[in-house]
């Protein structure tokens, strides 16, 4: 995949791997967008980086993953590309219990969002140069560690999702790549 001259919308940027792929892009000359639910960590990541344009939403609700793709091709409509990196890693004692929610939130981030967010911005990215979706997965979809199985499990789900948009969209501009 070509990093330059590219504009990039990043989910949970502003730490971890979403803010070293935001680095790399802006070095590589690309336009970069992060979004994230703790506006503290964002602006941090503008400070760092006061190129950045950032947007604060929680992914977890879909009126708000809504609003972010609204928003963000209103502002950006040359926005090529998506990379779905927002994730919580929860550790889990399945033998304990407690509140759904919690549970809920893990997957409505890790894998809900991604999902959504892909349909969502289909359409656009069909539309723009060299565009591509990049689902940020992990190795524990394969050997899944059982101390964070919400995780595990949302990870594996994100893998299969990924490979069959791959396959759907084959025929389409937009690349599909998994990280």
């Amino acid at each position: 995949m070509e990093l330059a001259a590219n504009t990039v919308l990043i989910t949970g940027g502003a730490s971890g791997i979403g803010l070293a792929l935001a680095e790399r892009f802006l070095r590589a000359g690309s336009e970069v967008i992060l979004c994230g639910r703790r506006e503290e960590k964002l602006r941090e990541a503008q400070a760092a980086h006061p190129q950045l344009e950032i947007r604060v939403c929680d992914l977890a609700l879909e009126t708000e993953r809504r609003a972010l793709f609204d928003w963000s091709v209103q502002a950006f409509p040359h926005l090529n590309v998506l990379v779905n990196n927002a994730g919580i890693q929860r550790r889990v004692d399945l033998t304990q219990p407690e509140e759904w929610e919690t549970s809920r939130q893990e997957i409505a981030i890790n894998l809900e969002a991604p999902v959504h967010l892909s349909t969502l911005f289909v359409p656009h990215l069909g539309r723009q140069q060299r565009s591509a979706i990049l689902n940020v997965t992990s190795g524990l979809a394969f050997v899944p560690l059982a101390g964070v199985p919400i995780y595990c499990a949302t990870k594996a789900a994100l893998h299969s999702f990924t490979l069959s948009l791959r396959k759907q969209l084959a025929k389409t501009p937009i690349r599909v790549i998994e990280i």
